[in-house]
């Protein structure tokens, strides 16, 4: 896996350590150089987006010089990760000031039933974790790697489809709804609105629909039609809207069985954009490593930590359904053939187990796309032969 810094830190060297801590209306700044008693808590506000992060950049620089800092000293900025996405980061480390982006849920706070919380307060609680990172407490806090901007984008393209996908259940569903308050059981997935405007659909009792219901009916065909035209659209050319690396990782995939190629491309814009140094750092990127509680004579097994990305990790379990099916003659699924039928069979031990699986399936398709190694007893799909 990629360092998300390549800079230094030690102890030696004076650091200004910035905290953002950011809201809708105004940002509040954690300043601190390790040498007063107390981190500086400044607020910075601005319509635009633009010449609210310019002031930012002024306050670090008027601290730097009212506290007669080096000119060379180090400044490190950090911000949680939330709705602003990675912008920040990007423009204050184009600006020269390097920045973390980190996970919110990893900073640790007080355990009283009932604890002061202000902005403020967050500032100088982010900026005092940032500094004892710096020294070397790399528990103290989380630090994400930031994506670069094209692999930003490509994972747009799936996301979108994703979106769009949904939004054709849902227009389906509640048209289903609408039709069911006037006793109709009608399927809605075929000619929907060519059938309404035939007057074929009708009420229980065999009367037509009222006025208002048919109209709300059609608009929402209407709506259905336009988001199934795009949802189209949008999967018929999705690969070719890739980069040509992305296009060969999800053609080396796709020859698996059970990996079809939307599973292949959101595999790889979702989770292999980035690398990983081994399978550790895998299974606790998605999330599907074991959370043990182990307090005293306290033993609970808490399931698995469910970090990182939920996109993954429930993308992961439909590959390892899927692997099951398509790959019963590969390693891991004889282990869960061996597992699940070892016990009394029961459904919420096949689900427990199928989260092993998904694990044990991200690891070998690492080692597949990393290191060429195929994955145990799997097998490829048949080359269709031309003409």
């Amino acid at each position: 896996m990629l360092a998300t810094l390549n800079d230094d830190f030690t102890s030696e060297k004076v650091i200004l350590a910035v905290s953002l801590e950011l809201s809708n209306k105004s940002w509040k700044l954690g300043l601190s150089d390790g040498r007063r008693d107390k981190p500086s808590v400044i607020t910075v506000s601005d319509e635009q987006a633009q010449a609210r992060l310019l002031a930012v950049v002024k306050v670090i620089e008027e601290t730097r010089m009212k506290w007669q800092l080096p000119n060379d000293v180090k400044v490190v900025v950090m911000h949680e990760a939330g709705q602003d996405g990675f912008w920040i980061c990007r423009a204050l480390s184009e600006m020269g000031y390097p920045c973390l982006v980190i996970d919110p849920a990893s900073i640790p706070v007080g355990r009283q039933a009932r604890r002061a919380k202000t902005d403020r307060l967050d500032a100088i609680m982010l900026v005092n974790s940032l500094r004892a990172w710096l020294r070397g407490e790399r528990d103290r806090m989380r630090v994400l790697h930031v994506p670069d901007e094209l692999a930003e984008e490509e994972r747009q393209l799936v996301r979108d489809r994703g979106v769009l996908q949904k939004e054709i259940g849902q227009h389906h569903d509640r048209m289903r709804k609408l039709l069911r308050t006037v006793g109709c059981w009608d399927e809605v997935e075929h000619h929907l609105a060519q059938r309404l405007q035939a007057g074929e659909i009708r009420c229980h009792d065999g009367r037509a629909l009222p006025k208002e219901l048919l109209a709300r009916l059609l608009r929402e065909c209407e709506r259905l039609a336009q988001v199934e035209e795009q949802f189209k659209a949008l999967t018929k050319t999705q690969v070719a809207q890739l980069s040509e690396a992305v296009q060969e990782k999800v053609a080396t995939f796709a020859k698996l069985k059970a990996i079809g190629d939307i599973g292949a491309i959101r595999i790889t814009t979702e989770l292999f954009w980035r690398r990983f140094d081994n399978q550790k750092q895998v299974g606790s990127c998605v999330g599907l490593v074991p959370q043990p509680y182990d307090s005293g004579d306290t033993r609970i097994d808490q399931g698995i930590s469910k970090q990182g990305n939920r996109r993954v990790r429930s993308l992961l379990i439909e590959m390892a359904w899927m692997w099951l099916r398509y790959q019963p003659e590969s390693k891991i699924s004889l282990w869960f053939a061996q597992k699940t039928h070892s016990q009394t069979p029961n459904k919420r031990g096949r689900r427990v187990a199928i989260v092993a699986v998904a694990r044990r399936l991200a690891i070998a398709l690492w080692r597949y796309i990393e290191y060429g190694v195929i994955p145990e007893g799997a097998q490829f799909k048949e080359v269709k032969s031309g003409g």
